[in-house]
């Protein structure tokens, strides 16, 4: 909750890819797809609760993301080699 946005998104990274390289399988695709958003939509309530006079909207939080963006969910193994 304190810690600097650059340094909250890396290690939230790093857990990010840890959770799509075990769930990343052939037809998971759709979950780790809602986990993203769902992570993603978690992430802005908690950068907006840092701040008592909220000053953190939707547009901003883009330009943050932009610049320290968030690790995209991929699959990495295919049942069906």
């Amino acid at each position: 909750m304190h810690e600097p946005v650059n340094q909250l998104i890396k290690r939230l990274n790093i857990k990010l890819l840890g959770h799509y390289r075990y769930y990343g399988i052939t037809d998971n695709s759709k979950s780790i797809g809602s986990f993203f958003y769902l992570t993603r939509r978690q992430l802005f309530k908690t950068l907006k609760r840092r701040s008592q006079k909220h000053r953190l909207n939707w547009d901003k939080y883009e330009k943050l993301l932009m610049k320290f963006p968030l690790a995209t969910p991929k699959i990495y193994v295919s049942i069906y080699l």
